[in-house]
């Protein structure tokens, strides 16, 4: 059975397309700990202005920003071809390996180092305190991304096949970008609200300009990454041949 499994093409694209999808996730997730002002890392001054009534804002976002977009594209690349079954086994599957990746942090947080590897780093006086400052992100946070996730998901899927119901095969780029700027504009405010406005007692306002602030860099990135929505479609419909392409995304849009 599973030379058979290896042998099919479309299974095999599945599991990469997956793989990747479920990789970028998890790494967004762990390495989004970490908030860079991305002013500064192009070497601009850092922007200050107000919004909402929140004085003192900029371009400072997490990390993870340099993942998520690539998750965007292989949830609209899978939609495209396995339709919204495929990207919601994928969506709660990744959710549940989330959840399982901070448990396990959890797990060696409360491990009890010996006293030699705590000042083992001359460069860091406490390794077990950057430790857990490091993956020790706080529940509400990763309550509130996972929420985020998984309702932005649902949402980007549905909208990706409404808009091509309406528009059929052409204009890749509409239902693309514009699945992901309504899923993300849900993803963008759910995810501050339920980590910051309800677990961290901050104002409304101060929670929905700093969403505002990362849903247009999003608006952004979904635009300037369009073409590598085409590249790949281009190199799937060469790996996979125009008659199974075709039916495969014949079958995506029939099953829904």
């Amino acid at each position: 059975m599973i030379h058979n499994i290896l042998k099919d093409k479309p299974t095999k694209l599945f599991v990469t397309l997956g793989g990747f999808f479920i990789a970028n996730a998890l790494i967004a997730e762990v390495v989004g700990v970490k908030i860079f002002s991305f002013e500064s890392t192009f070497g601009f001054t850092p922007l200050n202005f107000s919004l909402f009534g929140t004085s003192g804002l900029s371009l400072s976002l997490t990390a993870g920003v340099l993942l998520w977009p690539i998750v965007f594209i292989m949830t609209d690349i899978i939609n495209e071809y396995y339709g919204i079954r495929g990207v919601k086994y994928l969506s709660f599957l990744t959710a549940a390996l989330i959840a399982y990746t901070f448990i396990a942090f959890t797990g060696a947080i409360n491990l009890t180092p010996p006293s030699w590897w705590i000042n083992s780093n001359p460069i860091v006086p406490d390794l077990n305190k950057s430790y857990t400052a490091v993956l020790g992100q706080s529940n509400w946070i990763i309550v509130g991304s996972l929420i985020a996730f998984l309702f932005g998901q649902i949402v980007d899927v549905i909208t990706f096949h409404s808009i091509k119901r309406i528009t059929g095969e052409k204009k890749v780029w509409l239902r693309a970008t514009g699945s992901t700027m309504v899923s993300q504009f849900i993803d963008s405010y759910v995810v501050q609200l339920v980590a910051f406005y309800w677990g961290a007692d901050w104002g409304f306002m101060k929670v929905i300009a700093i969403g505002t602030v990362n849903y247009l860099y999003k608006c952004v990135m979904a635009i300037v990454l369009t073409p590598l929505i085409y590249l790949g479609h281009r190199l799937i419909e060469n790996y996979l041949g125009p008659i199974t392409s075709r039916e495969m995304k014949f079958e995506a849009m029939r099953r829904n």
